[in-house]
């Protein structure tokens, strides 16, 4: 019998490195093709972002809509797409911790 790591037959070490590789890459996969929003300026303007770190849209309140404030709404509009951007961040540091045990440059 062939010996592994530890001392552990390699075969059976070496199958479960691969489905755990496996089920990271479909983890990824999965999250990337999620979408996540969010808003700024009390719903004013909304952000979408996918987990691919994708800006898919935009969306702006007539409310905010003010040609001699144009400062503003470009804030509120990087505040959104920042927001949704860490919501996409967020879910995926979480789901590969699962994999990692939180090793730290992991991912």
């Amino acid at each position: 019998m062939k010996k592994g790591f530890g001392g552990m037959p390699g075969g059976n070490m070496m199958k479960q490195i691969q489905k755990m590789q496996e089920d990271m890459l479909r983890t990824q996969q999965e999250i990337g093709a999620e979408e996540f929003t969010a808003t700024a300026g009390g719903g004013v303007v909304t952000a979408t972002v996918t987990g691919e770190r994708k800006l898919v849209s935009v969306v702006l309140s007539q409310d905010v809509v003010d040609p001699d404030d144009i400062d503003m709404l470009q804030d509120l509009i990087v505040a959104a797409v920042n927001s949704a951007l860490d919501a996409a961040e967020t879910k995926m540091a979480d789901a590969m911790q699962k994999y990692t045990g939180g090793m730290p440059g992991m991912f």
